[in-house]
């Protein structure tokens, strides 16, 4: 399944989150597919997919108590329209 991650942080913390972010080793069982920078402000949207929900918790752990992050499961537009009953 696919998830987006919403990663959010106070402007002091970004210092940190640069230094997390390069040291970084993404847990097994996801595979990071994308990553956009947010050029306003603090936040990074990556998407990724995961099979396990145990590896979306693993990634959650990586970065608790430096950033606000959200994940949300996401599909494809043209996918999602495929499964809406036909009028």
């Amino acid at each position: 399944m696919l998830f987006m991650a919403v990663c959010t942080w106070e402007p002091e913390k970004t210092e940190e989150v640069i230094k997390r972010r390069m040291a970084e080793k993404i847990p097994e069982g996801i595979k990071l597919i994308g990553e956009w920078k947010d050029l306003g402000r603090g936040r990074v949207f990556r998407l990724f997919e995961a099979a396990d929900p145990k590896a979306i918790l693993a990634m959650r752990s990586i970065w608790e108590g430096i950033t606000s992050t959200e994940f949300v499961p996401v599909m494809e537009t043209e996918e999602v329209l495929k499964l809406l009953p036909k009028e």
